[in-house]
């Protein structure tokens, strides 16, 4: 069935070639792509009619880095940290444990969740990793629990170390044994390259060895203080270097010269009372930003994309059309996919309705659920609070 999305105030396509000047403007959905974008008065016939009635329309976000793979809880730790304990990534062990301890059923219910709350919030492209089994047989259930969820899944291994490990034992298993047991189900490995993790040496290795594989890559780095973690997602082509909250200026200008993606993570900065990442800077040298909520236990747990936009609008000093550019078309990119984060015509039809007239609501309202309706594939998404109506 065909919709024709009409009424729409301000239309954001991320689409050279999408339609310019003023509303109101309307878009068509058919077989779940994008099928046609222009002014109101030039729109086709369609199955159904759905008039926003003057509000923003634009591509759902597309989030490009979350662990959902989880059990337990850590409002504890979250708790200490506030009342001034540093944060550190041994942390991570705990929710290891608990999620080991896990059935599947009760992980594949906290992943549903969760995916589910995103998507609410306007997340239509949901990438998540592994890395809170830390062993061949959890690494591999987590990876095949969130194939059958999210749009993305990312093998990481090289999360931590576990306790009572070696280090070399288990970095030879991350890039062996492990890889094979997961390959099936990801298209992506990661790497922490930060201290309390895996040092560059490390690192290296695993990446060289997830592309031997024939996957993907990402980097965790530049999270907790400078190192090399930009440095090395750069020379090994990595799609995207996520957190980059401390970076100096080589690593801008590497960024801004590379195809390597600055992943940014604004509520994790604001939830471990780190600075926020250079995200002005980056813009400003050209190098591509995304935005990522971090949705996990430990050091950032939102699913809120609309929070990260806001953030990275009052506190990153991005303008609101960049954030929202970095929360679709960034991520997208991130991700290595042309079909998501855009209006353009033969994208998935990946759309969200705004509860505003205009995008800058986003971050000139922060906090306010503004997510009114979303269609992702061409599917609109039920809600019970729905205020609009088929005409």
């Amino acid at each position: 069935m065909s919709t024709l999305i009409t009424g729409i105030a301000e239309l954001t396509t991320h689409d050279p070639d999408g339609p310019g000047g003023d509303g109101p403007f309307a878009v068509v959905l058919d077989d779940g792509r994008v099928a046609w974008t222009g002014r109101a008065a030039d729109a086709p016939a369609a199955d159904e009619r759905v008039d926003v009635g003057g509000r923003a329309v634009l591509p759902g976000w597309v989030d490009s880095h979350t662990h959902l793979v989880f059990a337990g809880d850590r409002g504890a730790e979250f708790a200490a940290r506030m009342a001034g304990q540093a944060y550190a990534a041994s942390g991570i062990r705990t929710t290891v444990a608990a999620t080991r301890a896990a059935t599947d059923d009760a992980l594949a219910e906290g992943l549903r969740r969760h995916a589910d709350e995103a998507a609410r919030q306007g997340t239509t492209c949901l990438e998540t990793k592994t890395g809170y089994g830390l062993t061949d047989v959890d690494e591999a259930r987590a990876a095949r629990l969130a194939a059958a969820v999210v749009d993305e899944v990312t093998f990481l291994g090289a999360h931590v170390v576990p306790a009572d490990v070696d280090p070399a034992s288990y970095l030879d298993d991350v890039c062996g044994p492990m890889l094979e047991a997961v390959a099936p189900h990801v298209g992506w490995i990661d790497v922490f390259c930060e201290d309390g993790a895996f040092d560059e040496i490390a690192s290296a290795r695993v990446l060289t060895a997830g592309a031997e594989r024939g996957l993907g890559l990402r980097v965790h780095g530049n999270q907790l203080g400078p190192g090399p973690g930009v440095r090395l997602a750069v020379a090994h082509g990595a799609a995207a270097v996520d957190h980059c909250t401390h970076l100096t200026d080589d690593d801008v200008e590497a960024l801004a010269a590379s195809d390597t993606v600055a992943t940014l993570l604004p509520a994790c900065d604001l939830s471990t009372r780190q600075p926020p990442a250079p995200a002005r800077r980056l813009a400003d040298a050209g190098a591509t930003v995304a935005l990522a909520s971090n949705a996990n236990p430990g050091s950032s747990y939102t699913t809120s994309m609309p929070l990260c936009v806001a953030l990275a609008v009052l506190q990153g000093g991005l303008t609101v059309e960049e954030a929202v550019r970095a929360a679709t078309l960034g991520g997208a990119t991130a991700l290595r996919r042309n079909d998501v984060g855009t209006l353009a015509v033969g994208a998935r039809a990946d759309v969200q309705v705004l509860d505003a007239p205009s995008v800058a609501h986003l971050a000139y309202r922060p906090g306010v659920p503004l997510t009114l309706a979303v269609w992702k594939a061409g599917r609109r998404l039920p809600r019970p609070d729905d205020l609009l109506r088929e005409a």
